[in-house]
């Protein structure tokens, strides 16, 4: 690689703006460590005249960003725009195309067209880095491709996202609703303020799982359609029930092989009090891998955030400037199979129930007999009755039980006419 490089960001929001910064002001520490001093030639966004926390020079902005490839000489492009689609896909497409390093810290845009985009990087000797776009400042995927490229990897799983987990942290710390802690959370950046629902509905979290699951077992990105929950529903009375139990809520992502099967998931689980993962709280990530001869493999730190994600942009930065030319995902294109499916339905675990329920004869009945046909066995069943209301709060926690019978058994519940809101079902850890 030439001693000059020639750098591009494509995209100036929060992260952008931070980048931006970081390459300026870090500019002599990366010529130390590399021997290759970088050049930054063109920016893109959309508002030319945006008012941002730092200054930049208009005269290499460029409004539309596939004039950056075709007008200059570039070397390294970063997308952070964070489309799965539109620009995002085509500005990288066409730069790899054009033997371009692109470094993304895009989740969706890996999770939807990885395989694509790494194949074509691959054909043209190029990198394609994304280490940031999982658990933020976490080195995982890195840690995954190399550190632990000989190990044989079955189960990741852990707190991906943040905003979630800010949330359920601040609800149990501070006995607060949901809808409060949101508007707190929105106010400090750890959740979009206009629309944060791809962070609370799961689908951020199951973005990257998509992303550890292709590295972790060589395979492909799958497709499926998988197990996926949010927190939406989950209220300070479950957390508040949860903690007397000895459990927190956490919302995790996991990705395990059950029988050479490909089994992902994101949604909230009852993990103990006294796990490491338990005690993982407010912004925080967390990352465990299992695998042999490793054994356990536990990775913390903040994943969201400009500082974070730009910490793991420019880690991506420097792997390039050393030349590390790698695949994508740690192994050539036509060597990473499709995953097979692990059916869902097999599922099997312990679940957490609660019932809001009209405090009258025979109404528990209804439930436990429901419950028998099901399959489904109790462990434990707590009731809390509200004499002024007439209505009674059910809680069960049940033996294993597969998750075929367990959708079944809230289905029948939801039509009960003695129930009075949706049950709500939180699985395990």
């Amino acid at each position: 690689m030439k001693k000059n490089i020639n750098i591009a960001i494509v995209g100036l929001g929060q992260i952008g703006n931070h980048l931006f910064n970081e390459l300026k002001t870090k500019k002599k520490d990366i010529e130390l460590k590399t021997e290759k001093k970088i050049n930054l030639i063109a920016l893109s966004a959309k508002n030319k005249n945006k008012k941002r926390k730092f200054k930049i020079n208009k005269k290499i902005f460029f409004k539309n960003p596939l004039d950056i490839i075709r007008n200059l000489n570039v070397d390294i492009l970063f997308e952070v725009v964070g489309k799965s689609d539109g620009i995002s896909k085509k500005i990288v497409e066409t730069a790899l195309k054009n033997k371009i390093h692109v470094i993304t810290p895009n989740k969706a845009l890996i999770a939807k067209h990885g395989d694509y985009l790494s194949k074509i990087a691959e054909k043209n000797k190029v990198n394609l880095e994304f280490e940031a776009s999982v658990a933020g400042g976490i080195p995982i995927l890195r840690t995954i491709k190399e550190s632990l490229a000989t190990n044989k990897i079955n189960k990741v799983y852990g707190i991906l996202n943040g905003t979630c987990n800010y949330i359920l942290s601040e609800m149990e710390k501070n006995a607060d609703t949901f809808s409060n802690v949101l508007k707190k959370a929105k106010l400090l950046g750890y959740a979009e303020p206009l629309n944060p629902k791809l962070d609370l509905n799961g689908y951020d979290a199951f973005a990257k799982v998509r992303i550890l699951s292709s590295l972790s077992f060589h395979k492909k990105i799958s497709n499926n359609k998988c197990l996926m929950e949010g927190i939406e529903s989950i209220e300070y009375k479950d957390i508040d029930i949860a903690s007397q139990l000895n459990y927190r809520i956490k919302l995790l992502g996991i990705t395990e092989l059950i029988g050479n099967r490909l089994f992902e998931r994101v949604h909230p689980c009852l993990v103990k009090k006294d796990t490491y993962i338990g005690n993982v709280n407010g912004v925080m990530n967390a990352v465990i891998v299992n695998g042999k001869p490793i054994g356990e493999s536990i990775l913390q730190g903040e994943g969201a955030g400009p500082g974070p994600t730009s910490s793991a942009l420019m880690s991506d930065l420097l792997s390039i400037l050393r030349g590390n030319i790698k695949y994508p995902f740690g192994l050539p294109h036509k060597k990473r199979k499709k995953a097979n499916v692990y059916n869902v339905n097999l599922y099997s675990n312990s679940l957490y129930m609660r019932l809001e329920v009209k405090d009258k004869p025979g109404v528990l009945s209804q439930i436990t007999k429901l419950l028998a046909k099901r399959k489904i066995s109790v462990e434990r069943l707590i009731q809390m009755p509200d004499h002024k209301r007439k209505t009674a709060s059910i809680v069960i926690i049940t033996h294993k039980a597969n998750e075929y019978n367990a959708q079944r058994c809230i289905n029948s519940l939801k039509s009960n006419k003695n129930i009075l809101k949706n049950p709500i079902l939180i699985r395990l850890l």
